[in-house]
């Protein structure tokens, strides 16, 4: 619990323990920056189902529901079914929506109400292992298009005598397949309301691509399904694999469990089907909620705007968690893209913020909802196993997963 006993007291629960640190450091800012209302908050942090179905359950039954709560993005579109049990944001959100990224704002919304205070842009950028692609002669910056990509691919399986691959392809994730949609403009989802459809002329020509890497060895399959595990940290550290998408959120990754490898990698845009595709995607998230149990939903909705949207708080999103953040008025600011002093940019070759501001108009948005995780999960347990691991026609697999999801819509 922190913050005054004569402040306004709210409950908050998250999943992520460092969440609800950022939090109570905000909470303490904002006190001393208003002192005629003050707020105290009592955190807690669930397990990440327990949260969620806790806050069903509290939804349902219209008790129990703290003031403020972390959503993750994926959860996020089975809170708007029917009447939202959430406060609209809109009023809070409106002093810092001009420097906001209007996508990630959408995510949360509902017929023209925001529900969710975004945590990050999580822009899917490339990592490049400068050292390794250095050593055999290949210049990443030089590579502006998948075909590009697949030319220094096969250039480096062969100088390097099939010892490293360009990259991993995942059997348990999606990420690709959000990067392929993203430049060709196009959703699996169909988008609120629409009608699912995983057989896209994007999806088919990522597929497709994968399957002749794995067979001329520009790509392996990951280690674990997805290079975002234990398994996927050795491979990289290893040097079996030099490059691969990932959101910014990643770069956390490497500080935490590849900390060695610093002064190696860089981040750049991904690369296209066609140049002027735009070259990136938003993924993964967190929409932080005021219940509309709140006895005070106005101050709880003022406050969350504040520790998640404002300049301040971004700094904060920055510095503490590593996130690209939503405030793009951090992406100019010199005083926090120049520190050197900051472990994110002093790890990296390359400056995070200048790939950022590069894709600023170029990050795309796959629609989250409630078909989704249908989606997700005909992916990644059977779909791209056996499309990447068995062989199977791209064709008939994505047909027989739009057979399992009409079923669900």
């Amino acid at each position: 619990t922190v913050g005054p006993d004569n402040g306004t007291h709210f409950e908050m629960w998250s999943f992520v323990e460092l969440h609800n640190t950022f939090y109570a450091t905000m909470l303490e800012k904002w006190n001393a920056a208003n002192p005629d209302k003050p707020i105290k908050i009592t955190f807690t942090t669930y397990p990440y189902g327990d949260m969620h179905n806790k806050l069903m359950l509290a939804n349902q039954s219209g008790i129990g529901a703290p003031d403020l709560c972390d959503v993750e993005i994926g959860q996020f579109p089975n809170f708007l079914q029917g009447e939202v049990q959430f406060y609209p944001l809109n009023d809070a959100i409106a002093p810092y929506k001009d420097d906001l990224v209007q996508a990630r704002l959408d995510i949360y919304g509902k017929d023209g109400n925001y529900y969710g205070a975004p945590t990050h842009v999580g822009a899917t950028v490339m990592y490049y292992n400068t050292k390794i692609l250095g050593e055999y002669g290949i210049d990443y910056t030089k590579i502006k298009t998948w075909e590009d990509f697949t030319k220094a691919g096969e250039e480096l399986y062969e100088a390097s005598n099939g010892e490293v691959h360009m990259t991993s392809v995942d059997t348990a994730g999606v990420d690709w397949m959000w990067v392929a949609m993203a430049e060709h403009g196009e959703d699996w989802t169909g988008g609120e309301g629409g009608t699912a459809n995983v057989e896209l002329e994007s999806v088919k020509k990522m597929l497709t691509m994968q399957q002749d890497w794995l067979e001329s060895g520009v790509a392996m399959v990951s280690p674990g399904g997805h290079v975002d595990l234990e398994e996927g940290f050795a491979n990289i550290i290893d040097g079996k694999i030099v490059a691969f998408p990932k959101a910014m959120w990643y770069m956390s990754r490497f500080l935490n469990y590849m900390p060695e490898m610093t002064d190696t990698w860089a981040i750049a845009p991904c690369p296209v089907f066609e140049e002027g595709q735009p070259r990136s995607v938003g993924i993964g998230g967190t929409g932080t909620i005021v219940s509309k149990q709140s006895e005070n939903p106005e101050l709880a909705a003022e406050f969350l705007s504040f520790a998640k949207l404002s300049y301040d708080g971004n700094a904060g999103i920055w510095n503490t968690l590593g996130f690209d953040t939503c405030n793009t008025s951090i992406w100019t600011d010199t005083s926090i893209t120049g520190d050197q002093s900051n472990q994110y940019i002093s790890y990296f070759v390359t400056n995070p913020f200048d790939t950022l501001n590069e894709i600023k108009e170029e990050i795309g948005k796959i629609s989250v909802v409630r078909i989704s995780p249908t989606i997700n999960e005909q992916l990644c347990n059977v779909t791209l196993n056996e499309v990447l691991e068995e062989g199977m026609s791209v064709d008939d697999a994505l047909a027989e997963a739009q057979d399992v999801i009409s079923l669900e819509q």
